[in-house]
């Protein structure tokens, strides 16, 4: 009774949720392992990020970089799709049919790791140095040491813009992520959706996200 009830307040909790407050996600895919597991469900808020911006370690939901990268817009073969044609693939029937969702209709979820102004490397492993400090990063476990994509995304030295943000998964190993972005590596604010607030399924996970991150006291 107890594990009914449960699911039965998750249920009228999570359909009772405001979009201009917050809002249900599901993970599909294993880009965010092991921090998020795939088909885990979570409530990602959205009223912080409005007056402030997210911080190192924050999990953020984001539109698709197929619909604000400017190589992957123009390699489109017909004009991007509006909202209401996404919220409408969103819905089943709609959703189950493969092939009919647009790419730019998707939202991505990845760790912001890099900040506006900073000046941000990633090595051949996947690890992020700031400043020329590598950050200790106690939630990715999976460093490349073979990888899906060429050299684990690696490059040096780039200064993130004003209101922008390098976004990466915690498997880095087999997540598509800023590294990778033909028309360019970070995320402006403006195309983030909220943060992830907690989990609500599995049961066994449920509970709040602790994104605290440090930097490792060695300069390199």
């Amino acid at each position: 009774m107890l594990e009914w009830g449960t699911l039965l307040f998750l249920a009228v909790f999570v359909s009772s949720c405001r979009s201009f407050l917050a809002e249900p996600r599901y993970i599909p895919s294993g880009s965010m392992l092991p921090e998020l597991q795939i088909n885990d469900r979570l409530i990602i808020e959205k009223i912080s990020l409005k007056k402030n911006l997210p911080q190192r370690g924050d999990i953020v939901v984001f539109n698709s970089p197929f619909s604000f990268d400017e190589k992957l817009v123009a390699s489109r073969s017909k004009p991007l799709p509006n909202k209401s044609y996404c919220f409408l693939m969103s819905l089943p029937p709609m959703s189950f049919i493969p092939g009919l969702r647009d790419q730019a209709c998707d939202a991505y979820i990845k760790r912001v790791v890099a900040l506006p102004g900073e000046i941000v490397s990633v090595n051949i492993k996947g690890e992020v140095i700031i400043n020329k400090k590598k950050i200790i990063e106690p939630y990715v476990i999976n460093f490349c040491t073979e990888s899906f994509f060429k050299n684990c995304g690696e490059f040096k030295s780039l200064k993130v813009p004003k209101d922008h943000f390098l976004v990466l998964g915690d498997n880095r190993a087999n997540s598509w992520d800023g590294r990778y972005w033909p028309g360019g590596k970070f995320l402006h604010k403006k195309e983030i959706i909220g943060k992830a607030y907690f989990r609500f399924w599995p049961l066994r996970n449920f509970g709040f996200f602790n994104n605290q991150v440090q930097h490792e006291s060695l300069s390199l």
